[in-house]
Order: C-alpha cells, then structure tokens, then sequence
C-alpha cells in the first residue's frame, strides 16, 4: 500500500534540511505566493476552505481557530508547540530533523495569515539537537530574505524565535506552554479566556503543533479545495502516523485520512506482527486514548470512524501490543509516566495517578488483592472530568479501556499471583 505524501514528499531528498536544496524542490514558493500575491486574509480563505484540522490532538479546525483572533489592533502572536511528549508518537521530530525548512515555511506563511510579526518555535527540552538544526535553519531563511523585517522585499516582518523547554509532558497543553514561555511555571491556565483573546504576555495568540503548521505549505501549494478533496467531508487531507511496538517495520506514514484502515497501515505500511506473533491490542493516537482490540482492527483512520469505534486519533501515535505484551505491565509504565508528569497543580490527578501505580504495581508483582479491579476503577472515575486540564483524563484512558477489554489478563495476575504470560512478558 503506497503512502499519500504531502509533507513527507521531499523528506527522503539528500540534503532537504539545507535551505538551497529545499528551493530546488518547490521551497519556499508558498510562502512567496502568500507574502507577495495574497492578503493576509486569502490565505485564511486557503485554509479554512482546506478544513485542516489541527494535528496535535483536539482535531479543532485550524482555520476557524485563526478566525477567533480579535480584530482591536493588539500585537499578535503565533506558536507553535514542538513539545510532543506523547509517548508513542514521534512525528514532529521528523519534521523537525529531517525537514526543517518545511516547518519554518509554514510557520512564516501562517504569521503572515493572522498578521502576526513574531512566532515562537517551543521545542521540548530534549530536543537539543533538533533546536541546533532550526537554529540553523532560520538562520538561513533569514538570510535569503524569507525572514526578517523586510520578508522577500514585501515590507513584512516576520521572525521567528526557537525556545527550549524543560522536557515537562504538561507544556504539550497550550495555556501550560505559553506560561512555560513567559518564564513562569509550566501550569495550565484557566480558559475562558483563550489564548485568542488573552495569550502569550496577554496578547491575542494562535497555538499550533509542528505538523499542522507544516500543512499550509502544502495547502497554500494545491489551493484549499483541493487540500479538502483528500481524506473525507469532515477528516481532509493526510496524517502522520508514528508506529511503535513489536512491528517488523516501525516507523512514521502519511496517508489520507479516511482511506487506510488501522489494519492496513499496522500491517501493510509497518509489516505487521512480528514472526510467530499475533497483534492483541493498538492504541491508536498515542497513550491518551483508549486502547483497541483485535477485532476493531478495520477501523478507518480519520477522527470520525475512530470515535465510533470508541477510541480517538489524537496524536496519531499508534502503539502495538502483541500475544506477548503484559496489559498491566504495559498501563503501569504509562501510569507511571504520567504520574511523574502531572505538574501537581490539582488533587485528582496529582494523587489519582500515585494511586493507580501503586495498586497496578501489586498486582504486576502478584500481590493483587481481590478488590483491587473495582478499587482501580474507583479510582479512575474520581479522576474522570474532575482534574483542571487533559492529563488526568489522558492517564486513566487506557486503563479504563484495558479493565474493559481485559478484564480477564487483569483477573489471571490477581487469581495467580503472577503474570500469566510468564517472565517473557514484556
């Protein structure tokens, strides 16, 4: 099954991340057409008439997000969030290391859309090696007058400035991020207001992920209709998709939203189980979404089928768990990480995930008393809809769909006082 490219198109050239072998393969050209042949509101236009959808998780349209910024002649501001702290998924980085110009193109086109003079690239801490390569990277563009105070002779500024986190999960939440930039604490704000009326240093502010930034390029390239001609009515275009687990060929695809099911792009893209193995399990948009079984397998990719199915795109972080893969060893390493991520801010999740590790800790380690399937989901639903922001509904996502799914591999440790699966669990 090929891959539908748009913004992996060029990624595989040799040499893409240096700006003069990225202008012989169409660089730059978007946002010249934008910059030198469009308003600023055409390319809104573009965009919502590409219905893109953002591409960090929420799905919310991106050209409606823009349309929210106040019309009061305050300074604005874009960001775009490189944080990607997910686990499982992996495709910002990609772009980042591999295809930077791309992401600064569509950086630059969008602050030209929304009239913003400044944007912030915030990358996650241990990004280091991929901030050294925007720096580059920017330092390049602004070199060929692509960035700057006079953007290709327009009379536009536009400049970008690269920020490294702390490597906290919470500043992938936007209202956490731009506090996180200001300086401060990265804890999430209150909304209302959001970040499109009162945003970084209390300035209206659009907040993008690194993919859906990258997707103007390409929009602006075809034109917005036929960006939304790809993928279906309500999920257009294409998606990354970052594929981990015991997989012969893991690894990120881009293929039209809609088109390719969860099977296909699991065993046709990334090659399937491995030998001798069976798949038992995929969580399909990364760990902050419910977990699926084998039989939901033929599932479309595209945010509509998936949450029917029961679960989400989100990140697009498909995680594969095979006949060998513990569901409670694997729910424990993902409830510890959260647990180690929750900035503390509220009780629910700060204490809820404490909990949870340690109740899911004695019964990986056959301790597991009688009890402990209901006290576990107890638990999740004091977590559930009470926490101040996402993570703690994102911490208990594929336990609670684990207990449901797996209700029996959960009872098997608690009855037998060890894994069933043996010390080759993984």
């Amino acid at each position: 099954m090929p891959e539908t490219r748009l913004l992996f198109k060029d990624i595989d050239v040799p040499g893409i991340d240096r700006i003069d072998v990225y202008g012989q393969h169409g660089g730059y050209q978007s946002l010249r057409k934008a910059v030198l042949d469009m308003t600023p509101e055409a390319v809104l236009a573009e965009v919502m008439a590409s219905n893109l959808r953002g591409r960090g998780g929420a799905g919310f349209p991106t050209g409606r997000k823009w349309s929210f910024l106040p019309k009061d002649g305050r300074t604005r501001y874009l960001v775009c969030n490189a944080d990607e702290s997910e686990p499982g998924t992996c495709k910002d980085q990609e772009i980042i290391y591999r295809h930077p110009h791309l992401l600064i193109e569509g950086v630059a086109a969008s602050a030209y859309a929304i009239g913003a003079e400044h944007a912030f690239i915030y990358l996650r801490g241990e990004f280091k090696v991929g901030y050294q390569i925007l720096e580059r990277a920017i330092a390049e563009a602004r070199g060929k007058g692509y960035l700057g105070d006079d953007v290709l002779g327009s009379g536009r500024r536009i400049d970008i400035t690269l920020y490294l986190g702390a490597g906290a999960y919470i500043c992938g939440e936007e209202t956490a991020l731009l506090n996180s930039l200001e300086g401060k604490r990265g804890h999430p704000r209150l909304k209302p207001p959001f970040p499109a009326m009162v945003g970084l240093y209390g300035m209206p502010t659009v907040v993008n992920n690194v993919e859906t930034l990258s997707a103007v390029v390409p929009i602006l390239a075809m034109g917005g209709a036929a960006y939304a001609r790809l993928g279906t009515e309500k999920s257009t275009g294409t998606k990354l998709f970052s594929v981990s687990g015991p997989v012969r060929n893991p690894g990120n695809f881009e293929v039209e939203l809609g088109k390719v099911t969860l099977r296909e792009l699991v065993f046709d893209l990334a090659g399937g189980p491995l030998e001798g193995r069976e798949i038992k399990g995929i969580i399909p948009g990364g760990s902050s979404v419910p977990i699926l079984p084998p039989e939901k397998l033929d599932v479309a990719l595209d945010y509509e089928a998936l949450a029917a199915a029961g679960t989400m795109l989100g990140s697009g972080g498909v995680i594969v768990l095979d006949d060998r893969s513990c569901v409670v060893k694997s729910t424990l390493r993902l409830m510890e990480f959260y647990r180690h991520e929750s900035c503390g801010f509220c009780t629910p999740c700060r204490e809820g995930t404490v909990w949870l590790g340690q109740v899911l800790e004695r019964i990986e380690a056959g301790l597991g008393q009688a009890n402990d399937l209901d006290l576990l989901r107890s638990l999740s639903r004091n977590i559930e809809g009470r926490t101040f922001c996402p993570l703690g509904e994102a911490a208990i996502a594929v336990l609670q769909s684990g207990l449901e799914t797996y209700r029996d591999e959960y009872q098997a440790h608690i009855d037998q006082g060890r894994c069933p699966l043996g010390e080759a669990a993984r």
